[in-house]
């Protein structure tokens, strides 16, 4: 048999590859028969990543090492059964989908090239996940090695999928006023099923016209068929395509109701598909001019409990990116809200603040409420990295336009904090604790 030899640790054959991961995989994997790639890829995988702490992950791949006991055991009956499971390292971090033509940028993290040449046209010049800047023309690196580490892993035998149900079928049940409602909660859970992995399947049932007779279940007062509804709709806004799509057609209005109405999870999963809608620029504009939108996320932050008020937070964060939607927010209540609910200790609260706080507005606010520092200040002693560093953030903010706000800072003490967080592990947590220094001090 041609080809290299490898040892039975793969992890010892890659420290001696010429390619590591992510800059991920392997150079030679595509010499390494079918059987034997994909337990090693495995074994690999597990090896270098046996948890994703940099990502809640709801379903982490726990089942590594039981593939590789049965596709050892039992060979490629294992293979046809196991083959449409992907490690999350073979998915893009931008479309979630599994990588056809996978780059690296130089920030060091790896995308599908037409997601991230669909970021870098958009006018971002960030890295998606480290916010770090870019250069004017960032080069896109070709990863080879990851690239054939996918293909080898689907090289085996797929099983034959199970045929997707027609979306006129069901949505023919969706549509018809004689279809009781067990059966169109049947409808829109095999709708469900199919959309949430499948690109294609959501493709077709955009183009089926699906949207508007699931719009109009979003809008149905049953609580149970209204979820299941705007359940399917966030899956259809997973392509971007689809999420200026369905604001043309109206989604807005219905998911704007759907926070006013009874059932808890309901309002949740509708302040959700705010902040997916809200990853488009335009969409984020027209979200914000829709009467009462901002409104009724404020009085969900007000009112909601734990779920709803940190859904309704992260859809405020996505909207108040546009600049224009901060001085809507502050003009809804938001700030006494967001401070209140910061002191709860709901971080997410606090980066909504570091986004109000570069509006004239929202700095008055925060001004105005009694306490604010000191809430701030308490996150900064206790709080994550990344709540610290919206801290930071928003205060340097106020003291950079007050000095009332920088005299209040002084005297709890975060000139003495932020000197010790510039030595911080976290690079944006000393980059703003230095920025909060030079203004405290040039201040006094």
């Amino acid at each position: 048999m041609g080809g290299p030899k490898y040892p039975s640790n793969f992890k010892s054959y890659v420290n001696h590859s010429p390619v590591n991961i992510k800059g991920i995989m392997v150079t030679e994997v595509a010499f390494i028969p079918t059987s034997q790639a994909r337990v090693l890829s495995l074994r690999f995988i597990s090896s270098i990543c046996p948890t994703r702490k940099d990502q809640n992950l709801k379903n982490p791949l726990l089942s590594w090492k039981e593939e590789e006991s049965i596709l050892e055991r039992e060979g490629g009956r294992s293979e046809l059964r196991m083959a449409t499971q992907f490690p999350d390292d073979f998915k893009c971090p931008i479309s979630l989908e599994i990588m056809s033509d996978p780059v690296i940028l130089s920030s060091g993290h790896t995308f599908d090239r037409s997601s991230i040449q669909r970021w870098l046209d958009s006018g971002h010049r960030t890295c998606p996940i480290t916010k770090l800047p870019l250069s004017e023309h960032p080069s896109l690196i070709p990863n080879h090695a990851l690239r054939s580490l996918i293909s080898n892993y689907t090289l085996v035998s797929a099983p034959k999928p199970q045929p997707h149900p027609e979306p006129q079928t069901l949505i023919a049940t969706l549509t018809s006023p004689s279809s009781p409602l067990h059966s169109k909660l049947h409808s829109l859970d095999q709708l469900n099923q199919f959309s949430k992995r499948n690109p294609a399947f959501r493709r077709r049932l955009t183009e089926s016209g699906a949207v508007s007779a699931v719009l109009n279940c979003v809008g149905s007062e049953d609580s149970s068929l209204q979820e299941k509804a705007l359940s399917l709709l966030l899956n259809l806004s997973l392509d971007d395509d689809n999420k200026v799509g369905l604001v043309a057609e109206g989604a807005i209005g219905r998911i704007v109701a759907a926070l006013h109405g009874r059932s808890p999870d309901c309002r949740a999963v509708a302040a959700t598909m705010l902040t997916s809608l809200a990853v488009v620029e335009v969409n984020r504009a027209t979200i914000g001019t829709y009467p009462y939108a901002i409104r009724a996320l404020v009085s969900l932050l007000r009112d909601g409990k734990g779920r709803e008020k940190k859904e309704a937070a992260t859809a405020l964060y996505a909207i108040c990116s546009f600049p224009d939607n901060r001085r809507r927010a502050v003009e809804c209540g938001a700030v006494p809200i967001l401070i209140r609910i910061a002191d709860s200790g709901l971080e997410r609260a606090v980066e909504v603040l570091g986004l109000l706080a570069k509006c004239k507005e929202g700095r008055e606010e925060m001004e105005k409420f009694n306490g604010c520092v000191k809430i701030l200040v308490r996150v900064l002693r206790n709080g994550s990295s990344r709540g610290v560093q919206y801290a930071l953030m928003t205060l340097n903010s106020l003291c950079s336009n007050g000095d009332g706000m920088c005299l209040e800072t002084m005297k709890e003490g975060v000139l003495e904090i932020c000197m010790g967080l510039v030595e911080d592990d976290n690079e944006k947590v000393r980059r703003n604790a230095s920025s909060l220094v030079q203004t405290l001090q040039g201040k006094h």
